[in-house]
């Protein structure tokens, strides 16, 4: 049997989903006139725990989505999920102007959140949690504040370790 080999990637890689967050036209203001580039957000990530946020330039929008899921595959972050796939403890995320607060919900209640706040925390693989978007309506900011806040979550046994307790007496 001689024919072409399939190289199939590794089964992580194939599980990984990419979104499209915003693709934006911005200008630089050059000495001929205005040269026009294209800005893509991207958010990547594979529903069980693993998120990155990438952005890409280029003069087209393809070169800036594939700069940008590039650019978010190395910027991806680890978060401790719960058994009811929401957050341990609720937090805060900062980015520039944009503020982000989450907190844990109850199993059913689903992902309550607006804009790209909500891609982030569904490529993440979070089910049930509450957002509040405050301070910015940047959608990139408001990516960033999230990444941020989820990067910034701590397990319960990971907080037990830190101030030297059994993971029992934390609850008392």
């Amino acid at each position: 049997m001689t024919g072409k080999k399939k190289y199939i990637k590794n089964k992580e890689e194939i599980n990984w989903q990419e979104k499209v967050i915003q693709v934006k036209r911005v200008t630089k203001v050059v000495k001929g006139g205005k040269k026009l580039s294209f800005r893509a957000v991207i958010v990547v990530g594979n529903e069980k725990g693993q998120i990155g946020v990438g952005i890409g330039k280029a003069s087209d929008v393809i070169g800036a989505v594939k700069k940008g899921i590039n650019d978010a595959k190395k910027h991806i972050i680890s978060i401790p999920l719960t058994k009811s796939y929401s957050i341990p403890h609720p937090i805060y995320g900062l980015s520039g102007a944009a503020k982000i607060i989450l907190r844990p919900s109850a199993t059913g209640s689903g992902v309550i959140a607006g804009g790209s706040t909500r891609i982030v925390l569904e490529l993440a693989g979070i089910k049930n949690i509450l957002a509040k978007q405050l301070g910015s309506n940047n959608t990139l900011n408001n990516a960033k504040a999230a990444l941020n806040a989820l990067n910034n979550l701590r397990t319960f046994q990971e907080t037990a370790n830190n101030r030297n307790i059994s993971l029992e007496s934390l609850y008392k």
